[in-house]
């Protein structure tokens, strides 16, 4: 299995909508791509800053790429992402693991 790994920030007057736009985004179409496994996201305040940290789980490469293209290394980003001010990490990683687990 593969875990895909995401990391984007918000200032913190737009942390809880843009949590519910990562829901209804990046969760919500990762779930709807078949061979996806799971979407865990974890949230930290740092300062003035919401930071939020996506995992999606996949059965296999070509699950990755069904849902982030032949380019699977570049984050998968929406068009409403810039009314949150997001600070989006332009990569992501994927890491082969035996299991699903929190962040």
């Amino acid at each position: 299995m593969i875990v895909r790994t995401w990391h984007g920030c918000v200032p913190l007057k737009h942390a809880e909508g843009f949590a519910q736009h990562l829901e209804e985004t990046g969760v919500e179409h990762s779930k709807s791509v078949p061979g996806n496994r799971g979407a865990l996201v974890r949230r930290e305040t740092q300062a003035d800053w919401e930071h939020f940290f996506l995992a999606t789980y996949w059965q296999d490469l070509a699950a990755v790429k069904a849902f982030a293209g032949e380019d699977y290394h570049v984050a998968v980003t929406y068009p409403d992402d810039e009314a949150f001010e997001l600070l989006s990490d332009p990569y992501v990683f994927q890491h082969e693991v035996d299991n699903v687990t929190p962040l």
